[in-house]
């Protein structure tokens, strides 16, 4: 099928596509996301290996091939358009492609060592991504295997994984589909809950646990869902099945815990901080004394928050490793050994 016989798709417009396409080359790609991750010209240059001018011109000359603005250029540096927030995402997707099916064909010819692609992505709790990585680490040296770390979102689908941008992952399960479809295999590694913050002369913070009605009536910080879709969609559902216009507001900032918790120390009572994935369900049954660390770390001296557990534990969250059936068996080997080592 060619691109000019697909409805709505004329020949203008697929002559139009390849032309684009002919004229769009890797360099264009490679300059462009070394642009937005670097934020500047300056320093997108200088991580190119080329002179500020000639990025400039390649970035301009890929604008005109796609025929729309691609940044927005300003005294602090660049930011995408919606247009380049588009590309950004393809342009990774295509140059990993090519890097790993370089580093195959090298390794086909005895050039080199199999490569593994592997996501971990931002907002797993810190002790799990340890556990993880120096096991893969571990596991992966002693079969001779590279391992690239990738880290950006993976949603609950794995679609990263099954689009070929990554090669395995870990990541939180849909409740509602626990099972992964092909060609993906997948290994359960461990169930973790949220902690909430809430008012010290709330009730819930002298019993160390509140319900969720009690949370459901409060005004919950927690997100942003961009930052780990399967687990803000599933726990939204739960708590909206108690309170139908129940909402989550948004961090003030993403990445401040202890900013987060003074804005809502402020606030008034009903105010509550609700955290990712982060308590490991077999250690939250040892109680609440194990909170000491945690208050002392991450409260940033706002005795007016204190961390509880939710009654039940109706927002637990299941991490899974998964992979691609078409690895290598070798490959497939070290995840399921690196799996089953950590699960508990």
């Amino acid at each position: 099928m060619t691109l000019s016989s697909l409805p709505g798709v004329g020949t203008d417009a697929a002559v139009g596509a390849r032309t684009v396409s002919a004229g769009v080359e890797l360099r264009h790609l490679r300059y462009f996301v070394a642009l937005a991750d670097a934020g500047t010209f300056t320093h997108a240059a200088e991580l190119t290996y080329v002179s500020q001018p000639t990025l400039s011109q390649q970035i301009r000359r890929l604008e005109q091939l796609i025929g729309t603005p691609l940044v927005r250029r300003g005294r602090d540096g660049v930011g995408l358009t919606k247009a380049g927030t588009v590309l950004l995402e393809e342009s990774r997707t295509v140059l990993s492609l090519i890097a790993h099916g370089v580093s195959r064909t090298r390794y086909t010819a005895g050039l080199g060592r199999p490569q593994l692609r592997f996501i971990l992505p931002p907002g797993l709790p810190e002790a799990l991504t340890v556990c993880v990585a120096s096991r893969l680490r571990s596991v992966t040296n002693a079969a001779g295997v590279d391992v690239t770390w990738l880290e950006f979102p993976l949603d609950a689908g794995f679609s990263a994984i099954r689009e070929h941008r990554a090669d395995s992952g870990v990541g939180w399960l849909d409740p509602a589909e626990p099972e992964l479809p092909d060609p993906l295999d997948l290994m359960r590694i461990g169930s973790f809950e949220p902690v909430a913050w809430i008012h010290a002369r709330h009730p819930a913070a002298r019993r160390g646990r509140v319900t969720l009605g009690e949370l459901a009536a409060m005004n919950v910080v927690h997100g942003p869902r961009r930052a780990c879709p399967a687990t803000y969609d599933a726990w939204l559902a739960v708590l909206q099945a108690v309170s139908q216009r129940f909402a989550f507001s948004d961090p003030p900032l993403q990445r401040s815990l202890p900013v987060t918790l003074a804005l809502a120390a402020s606030a008034d009572r009903s105010a509550a901080v609700l955290t990712g994935p982060l308590w490991s369900c077999g250690m939250a049954a040892s109680g609440r004394g194990s909170f000491a660390t945690l208050q002392h770390d991450a409260s940033g001296g706002i005795p007016e928050m204190v961390p509880v557990l939710i009654e039940g534990r109706p927002l637990t969250a299941t991490a899974g490793l998964a992979w691609t059936r078409e690895l290598p068996r070798g490959l497939q080997q070290a995840l399921f050994d690196t799996a089953d080592e950590i699960a508990c």
